[in-house]
């Protein structure tokens, strides 16, 4: 069976929704690659879904380069159009029915988010999104999960750099290396050109209102009643919130985003379904030299103390670019900061070699793996949110055998997922492998 329920009578394989918004054009432009590249088999049907008629059409907003490059050339006549706001229920519903698949681009999430999946479960259609916003997440799969099984569709989140290359290198670390893998830190370095970087202020505003919300995070946990997950081998140490960083010599901070979440529902999920040994996980970003690390404990102290009251949140989400120097901006980044910023995700893994008790003794094998690829919020995003709906679509035999709501490595863990990011410039790779 095709995944999302009965594919044959409907008319797409796939809608973008919020094809017209900031990241939405991005995600339009590489599935309209996609679709030329025939990484589908038998061709894709596919549609783009928003408020507007006249932005739809155009295909691409007008940006700072003039007409991005998917332009009108790429929406032919043969992609469909659809109107649909996130607060028209029936609209939504409408569009559901007439897809396998719906890439949802409409954030932040917490807002508009839930319509759109409560529109696809109900009407048996797949939903992938590009959240890092655990609470969001982690509530879906609270008050859908269920319903999805039933309906055999998949609903899966954090399909963008949040978190696919975190949750996606764990699993590839852990495939690669010869024995069991415990334990695996990741360290993320953004590199950017002459121009600097900058990202949209859509996440800034996520950020916003996830830091300032946590006591809700702990107490959905709390009604989810998660099974803890096992420590198996030795216990990964916790570091502090700044340390120099041997390795890299610079210092780092721990990963904001929603990288260990995700990563640990996989692993709870890879244990308790697939009885496969749970990898401990830490995500942290080296920042540069010590000036880096000043600069960044006054703004994060200034974002602390607003975040706390609703009039700083205001400030905060009035002016993203003050008090984020510059990093937050409504406009985004131009394509010069973009073709200039590339990443890197290196990760650390320790283990025990094959034949050794993993319960007993000190770890003694260790890997280092890496996933590289462009700018991480506008290229590599896109990229990894229309792969994961290749994947869907056509490795639908390898995802798991119920419906549900998932996190990429609980969906893609048997698909050939990370095969795809390499064609697509978002590569996994093992640096090195020293011996026992």
């Amino acid at each position: 069976m095709a995944a999302g329920g009965g594919g044959a009578g409907r008319p797409y394989d796939l809608v973008v929704f919020g094809a017209s918004g900031f990241t939405g054009q991005f995600v339009v432009e590489e599935v309209a690659r996609a679709e030329a590249g025939g990484e589908l088999r038998g061709g894709l049907r596919w549609a783009v879904a928003g408020r507007s008629r006249e932005k739809l059409r155009a295909g691409a907003a007008v940006g700072d380069g003039g007409l991005r490059c998917a332009g009108k050339a790429a929406l032919g006549a043969e992609v469909g159009l659809l109107l649909c706001d996130v607060g028209d229920a029936a609209s939504l519903a409408a569009m559901a029915r007439q897809t396998r698949l719906v890439l949802n681009c409409v954030g932040p999430y917490r807002f508009f988010g839930e319509p759109v999946v409560e529109a696809c479960v109900e009407n048996g259609a797949s939903c992938i999104d590009i959240s890092g916003e655990p609470q969001f997440l982690e509530g879906m799969y609270l008050k859908y999960n269920e319903k999805a099984a039933e309906k055999g569709v998949y609903v899966i989140g954090s399909c963008g750099f949040d978190s696919i290359p975190a949750d996606m290198g764990v699993l590839y670390t852990r495939d690669k290396l010869k024995g069991t893998l415990t334990g695996v830190e990741s360290f993320l370095m953004v590199k950017s050109g002459p121009e600097g970087a900058c990202i949209h202020d859509g996440t800034w505003k996520s950020a916003v209102y996830g830091l300032a919300d946590q006591d809700n995070l702990r107490k959905l946990r709390k009604k989810i009643g998660y099974s803890p997950v096992p420590v198996v081998g030795a216990k990964l140490k916790r570091r502090g919130l700044v340390f120099y960083n041997q390795e890299f010599k610079q210092y780092s901070i721990p990963f904001m985003g929603s990288d260990v979440s995700v990563v640990k529902r996989s692993q709870r999920y890879l244990h308790r379904e697939l009885q496969e040994t749970p990898v401990q996980y830490g995500a942290y970003v080296n920042i540069g030299g010590l000036g880096s690390v000043i600069k960044l404990m006054f703004a994060g102290i200034l974002f602390l103390l607003l975040v706390k009251f609703s009039f700083g949140r205001k400030l905060l989400i009035k002016y993203p670019e003050f008090f984020s120097a510059g990093r937050f901006t409504k406009k985004g980044p131009t394509q010069k900061q973009m073709d200039g910023t590339s990443f890197t995700m290196t990760f650390f893994g320790e283990g025990y070699s094959e034949g050794q008790d993993p319960q007993n003794g000190k770890p003694n094998v260790k890997i280092c793996t890496e996933v590289k690829g462009p700018e991480p919020g506008y290229v590599a995003t896109p990229i990894a949110m229309v792969q994961a709906g290749v994947s869907l679509l056509e490795d639908a035999a390898c995802l798991p055998k119920r419906g549900g709501v998932y996190s990429p490595g609980a969906a893609f863990s048997k698909t050939k997922l990370i095969e795809r990011l390499n064609k697509r410039g978002v590569e996994f790779s093992v640096i090195s492998k020293p011996e026992v």
